[in-house]
């Protein structure tokens, strides 16, 4: 069930897969950890250059690097929107997986539902900590 991921050494069509996904894990990486400090030119957030607001991916890739360098608790403060969302999505996959299609619709309703209240949340007085910052 869980263990087909060994078949794709053998299959070509996964061995490419495998391959695929491998290659653009390393081109992130390489982004991370080489691109972004020797140039600093990073990925900017159009929503909020044109509005000023944060979206919700806002600091997903501070969060990313911050993650890389072991700063758990910087990450966190740029987005911990994403610290919420991956065991979510994790938990959507393996119901996917296991063909239990409602509850991953559950899940994914969850998931979309905290990702759009987070919008709003981190852009108003009150939610105003959640907005991506340095901790001090």
């Amino acid at each position: 069930m869980l263990t087909g991921w060994r078949n794709l050494s053998v299959d070509p069509a996964g061995r490419r897969l495998l391959i695929r996904g491998s290659l653009i894990a390393c081109a992130g990486l390489l982004y991370l950890l080489i691109w972004l400090p020797l140039t600093d030119i990073g990925i900017p957030c159009v929503f909020h250059l044109v509005t000023g607001l944060y979206c919700p991916g806002c600091g997903i890739t501070r969060a990313a690097l911050s993650l890389l360098h072991g700063q758990v608790a910087q990450a966190l403060r740029y987005n911990p929107l994403v610290f919420t969302l991956a065991p979510m999505y994790a938990v959507y996959w393996l119901c996917m997986r296991l063909q239990h299609r409602r509850a991953g619709r559950a899940v994914m309703a969850v998931m979309l539902t905290l990702t759009i209240a987070f919008g709003i949340v981190r852009n108003i007085p009150i939610g105003d900590f959640l907005a991506p910052t340095i901790i001090d």
